[in-house]
């Protein structure tokens, strides 16, 4: 804020307030995870690329819209002044890009070190983001994970440890597929990283049964777990080893099958995404109808009517493809007309199968018993939480506007280590937000592993009252950033002629301590 603020007649005047509480939670974190040691030796551009990582937790901009804030304290926090970066302009930016990137294989061995252990977990997941613009080498035309068709895009992949802390990201180009990017994340675990007994989670589109012959079980050591794609589940069916009255009485049940020697595979079924999976396909059904109704009313309409079997057909395969349930219709199709009806058979032995998964793995009972294989798999949903936040809640990694392509790969690297530092900041801050900050009550309520996630008493309570059990309010990340920010750093205009200002912290309120206090820092830098 600009502007003098007249302070009674004790003789002073505020000529200036910046927000600064949320600048000193963000720095205060990232010096006790000894981040700025983690980047490398001191120097400008360690400490602005410093300060690239706090922007893109407190107000994620472009680098350009975030050099202009961190040059005019008169407008925006007090970051740039706290790191010593007040000059920077978005050149300087860049080039500390250049630098983090050069300091990638050190900082994620430096990460591995820190949270991945011999015979530890290791999760691994791809998501993708889309460009503006279209001279980027690395961008190419994909499966487009944002629902951004026809969109330029790069493809991404995470390696989590066991809590889902981003450890390591590699960027790939926008077309390549989940189970191609599996091959260097090996590599580096096994050769980079040293680590020579691990167990891979990942999903049904990563570690694929051609991944688990060529790639996983030739390396000794190098355990898995991951799930079976509805195919496969309709095969153990149609075999006679998946038999559904396993779930006369229960929800999991281990089972074996000849196509999979050596392996464990656990079978659970979940209600609830039983009816959700039920529900999907009844829509998806009747909008298939009302597509095809639409073909044979052009078959049958006085004007442009469409005839020809190759015609028609094209609108009806069109049809079909759109809502991919083309299984579940009989379809004539004629040069007059077309004729289509549901095929009940197929739709009830697909719905037979509705909310039963199988994971599977090739780690023994005695290391992991069968709930713990799927409690194990089911972690996988802390990467994808990494990649929400990453992608739209909070640090908003695209669009991406960079053309060179090591930019891009500086802009993931950056925002990866963002989402370190808001891991640490949320499972700090869970007390005071909507978080649950006790998830083994909620385990501990839930009937089995297979079952739904269940929230705690407490979180339940958090999200009912809005109120923490010692009468705070409950705030999400960003509002508990946005009442930090309140807190601000004061110019302070002595009136007496000659006399130099200085600087005065405001007290915090009792939730703004709280949060210091949570987070073991303090607003003082």
């Amino acid at each position: 804020m600009r502007g003098a603020a007249d302070v009674g007649d004790s003789g002073f005047e505020i000529v200036r307030s910046r927000p600064h509480g949320h600048v000193a939670a963000v720095i205060g974190t990232m010096r006790r995870l000894e981040l700025p040691a983690l980047l490398g030796p001191a120097e400008r551009k360690h400490e602005l690329a410093l300060a690239m990582l706090a922007a893109r937790i407190l107000d994620p901009r472009s680098k350009l819209a975030t050099a202009q804030s961190l040059r005019d304290e008169t407008l925006h926090s007090t970051l740039g002044e706290v790191l010593g970066v007040q000059a920077a302009d978005e050149d300087d930016l860049y080039a500390a890009m250049d630098w983090l990137l050069g300091q990638q294989h050190r900082i994620e061995t430096a990460l591995a070190k820190r949270h991945l252990r011999e015979g530890t977990l290791v999760l691994y997941d791809v998501s993708s983001t889309y460009f503006e613009g279209r001279h980027c080498p690395l961008a190419r035309i994909g499966y487009s994970r944002d629902g951004k068709k026809g969109t330029l895009q790069i493809v991404f992949g995470l390696l989590c440890d066991a809590e889902g802390r981003p450890v390591a990201v590699e960027v790939f180009e926008g077309n390549t597929g989940d189970p191609t990017t599996l091959a260097p994340q090996l590599r580096k675990l096994r050769e980079r990283f040293a680590l020579r007994r691990i167990v891979l989670v990942g999903d049904r589109g990563m570690i694929t049964d051609a991944r688990i012959r060529d790639q996983l079980r030739p390396v000794p050591g190098l355990d898995w777990i991951t799930a079976l794609r509805a195919k496969a589940i309709q095969s153990l069916a149609a075999g006679g080893s998946l038999q559904l009255s396993l779930f006369d009485d229960k929800d999991l049940a281990e089972i074996t099958d000849a196509a999979y020697p050596g392996e464990r595979l656990v079978v659970c079924k979940n209600p609830l995404l039983a009816q959700e999976s039920a529900r999907k396909r009844e829509d998806l059904l009747q909008s298939t109808e009302r597509d095809l109704a639409k073909v044979t009313a052009a078959t049958g309409r006085a004007k442009n009517r469409l005839k020809g079997a190759a015609a028609i057909g094209l609108r009806v395969g069109t049809v079909l493809g759109r809502f991919k349930v083309g299984k579940h219709f009989h379809v004539e199709i004629r040069d007059d007309g077309v004729a289509y009806r549901r095929d009940d058979e197929s739709i009830a032995r697909e719905a037979a199968l509705d909310g039963i998964y199988v994971v599977r793995t090739n780690v023994g009972a005695d290391r992991l018993a069968a709930p713990e294989v799927v409690r194990t798999y089911k972690r996988l949903s802390t990467v994808e939480r990494a990649f929400r936040s990453t992608k739209t809640v909070d640090l908003r990694v695209r669009p991406i506007h960079h053309r060179d392509a090591d930019r891009v790969r500086a802009h993931v690297l950056l925002c990866m280590l963002a989402y370190y530092v808001e891991w640490h900041l949320r499972h700090a801050l869970a007390p005071m937000l909507f978080d649950d900050d006790d998830k083994a009550a909620g385990e501990a309520a839930r009937a089995s592993v297979a079952a739904p996630a269940q929230r705690s008493p407490r979180a339940k309570r958090k999200a009912a009252i809005q109120r923490t059990d010692d009468g705070m309010p409950v705030h999400s990340f960003q509002s508990l950033l946005k009442d930090l920010a309140t807190l601000t750093k004061n110019r302070v205009q002595p009136k007496a002629g000659g006399t130099v200002p200085f600087d005065v912290i405001t007290r915090p309120t009792a939730v703004q301590q709280q949060a210091f206090d949570l987070l073991e820092v303090s607003s003082r830098l």
